[in-house]
């Protein structure tokens, strides 16, 4: 099986940890390998190296061949982040480059999985049905929540694909809902969380491509006679310079005229989208009040708070209640733990004040 690793994203919302320079995927947040690491370990029983395709910014070039230094990947590098879909359309042109003509599976870099077994079962049963029926497959993710910050996938009718488990139609793509609609999309049963997390062939995205992004699509067939010639860079750069940024579940799944199906996916996943899921996540490392702790941290009367010191000193706190404190070389942030999902308001008011530095 192929992959592709699409590590392009900014991480604002874990601010001031993630930067520019270093975002999310390339830190140690779960307490293991930077986040891309443990994407592409994780694949390891499905996918040899060779077949991982690693998508990231070019500014974060050195940094992954550094990560990567002993493992044949291949990495390639967009000169301008443009969301999803351009991302999985290059992705998707470099396995047929290589000679896939298996089914891909297309997944973000900086996500967290309990259960690697689970996952790597419902990739594999992902991939035959992708092979079998020629049409798009995403994984659902199982919720265990009333969550408002995921969109949702809705299942349609029963698939018979001959997997051993269920798989469906989909029904329909859902925006993040409010809480008593997330709470009727659990009650249902119906409903999955979207991870983002897609599964195709080559040609299949391809031809996507060519229906729903035409001028894309001709930006590829342009890529693809540079691959192997020195001029590649300033080809992509064009053709990413015209490109706009859209994702793949706007631009194609909830356009496509293709079989969408979606397999049913109980992997205990978390998108480790800010500090607050990062909390949630490491609740075996607590102590007895709650409090989770990163450094050198000194806590009296706190209850229910996450201090990280990633800087140099003692960071010490006194009697602070579901309280966020990150302590960095060069900033600060202390917030309310409940509402970290909002962190990239810090980052814009930063951005507005010209404090490129920071970010």
């Amino acid at each position: 099986m192929y992959a592709v690793v699409m590590a392009g994203g900014s991480g604002t919302r874990f601010w001031p940890a993630s930067r520019r320079e270093r975002p999310k995927q390339f830190l140690n947040v779960t307490g293991k390998n930077p986040l891309i690491m443990e994407a592409c370990n994780r694949l390891r029983s499905i996918a040899p190296d060779e077949h991982l395709i690693l998508i990231l910014g070019r500014r974060h070039g050195p940094e992954v061949r550094r990560l990567f230094a002993d493992r044949p990947v291949h990495i390639l590098l967009e000169p301008i982040g443009r969301n999803t879909a351009p991302c999985i359309g290059l992705g998707a042109l470099y396995a047929r480059h290589m000679g896939c003509e298996e089914a891909v599976a297309f997944l973000p870099a900086d996500h967290f999985i309990a259960d690697e077994e689970a996952f790597t079962t419902a990739l594999t049963d992902a991939a035959a049905l992708a092979e079998n029926t020629g049409g798009l497959v995403t994984l659902g993710i199982v919720p265990t929540r009333p969550e408002t910050g995921y969109g949702y996938i809705r299942r349609g009718t029963e698939y018979d694909a001959g997997l051993g488990r269920c798989a469906y139609n989909v029904s329909a793509f859902v925006e993040k809902p409010d809480l008593q609609t997330a709470r009727d999309y659990l009650t249902s049963g119906e409903y999955y969380w979207n991870g983002g997390i897609f599964v195709a062939t080559p040609e299949r995205i391809l031809r996507e491509m060519e229906t729903h992004l035409p001028a894309f699509y001709q930006g590829l067939i342009e890529i693809d006679q540079a691959l192997e010639h020195d001029d590649r860079d300033i080809i992509l750069e064009k053709i990413y310079e015209r490109t706009e940024a859209i994702s793949f579940d706007y631009a194609v799944m909830e356009k496509t005229r293709s079989s969408v199906f979606v397999v049913p996916c109980d992997c205990g996943w978390s998108d480790v989208g800010s500090w607050g899921s990062l909390y949630d996540l490491r609740g075996k490392e607590r102590d007895d009040q709650g409090n989770l702790k990163e450094g050198d941290v000194l806590l009296e009367g706190c209850e229910g708070s996450f201090v990280s010191a990633r800087g140099e000193r003692l960071v010490a706190c006194l009697g602070l209640r579901k309280v966020l404190v990150v302590d960095t070389q060069d900033a600060l942030l202390v917030a309310d733990l409940e509402k970290t999902q909002d962190i990239r308001k810090i980052v814009n008011r930063l951005r507005e004040k010209g404090k490129e530095s920071l970010l």
